[in-house]
């Protein structure tokens, strides 16, 4: 019993479409397959899915390149002017670009004034202006920006500096005597920073007399 007839027409389920397409694709390769080796003959096919997938047969008897140079050959149809067109129109646009664009910086730097009339060179002097003021902004940006960075480095040396008083006035207690003849007075007080209840430690040398401690006893009596 023979096989019914298919009906051609566009396969609505989308899975139904995807299994056709891919059993009747190697197929047409297969075919292709069998005409290069039986028959010599140099067969491209390219195709692309309902879902943009790309898929390709080329003879190994011949390259891409090769194959497209004989079909113009043969048919005298030249597939790559049109797009040498559009590539050589590209080049002079941005040729030209480029060319305004040199100009102009020339002329911000004061050269190729000449040519420019009173309204061109208004126009300029304005440009000058808004860039001049756009630098300035930055400018002061930066240097706001490395100020309060060094502010910051700044008050964090003066706190880590105002801690480390705290913790010698802790271990010294409220006087201590030093080497040199001098005296360290403990204060409660305010930090450059600001920081309140933080120990102030000053150092007085040469203002008052040395304590000297008498051998024998455990009494401190001035020099």
């Amino acid at each position: 019993m023979g096989r019914g007839k298919i009906e051609i027409k566009k396969i609505e389920n989308a899975t139904n479409r995807q299994v056709t397409y891919s059993k009747r694709r190697n197929g047409l390769f297969k075919k292709a397959q069998e005409l290069t080796v039986l028959c010599d003959a140099k067969v491209s096919l390219i195709m692309f899915s309902s879902t943009g997938k790309f898929h390709e047969f080329l003879s190994p008897n011949i390259s891409t390149k090769g194959f497209f140079d004989l079909y113009q050959k043969t048919t005298g149809i030249d597939l790559w002017n049109s797009h040498y067109e559009r590539m050589e129109e590209n080049y002079r646009s941005l040729k030209e670009i480029n060319k305004k664009l040199r100009r102009e910086i020339r002329q911000r730097m004061g050269g190729d004034l000449n040519e420019l009339n009173i309204k061109e060179l208004q126009a300029l002097e304005a440009k000058m202006d808004s860039s001049l003021l756009a630098i300035r902004e930055r400018k002061y940006h930066v240097i706001k920006t490395q100020t309060d960075k060094h502010k910051k480095k700044v008050r964090n040396l003066e706190e880590r500096h105002a801690n480390l008083v705290m913790d010698l006035a802790k271990l010294d207690g409220q006087d201590g005597i030093v080497e040199t003849g001098g005296y360290y007075e403990s204060t409660m007080g305010l930090l450059p920073t600001g920081a309140s209840n933080l120990y102030a430690l000053r150092l007085y040398q040469n203002q008052q007399p040395p304590l000297v401690l008498h051998h024998g006893t455990n009494d401190l009596r001035l020099a």
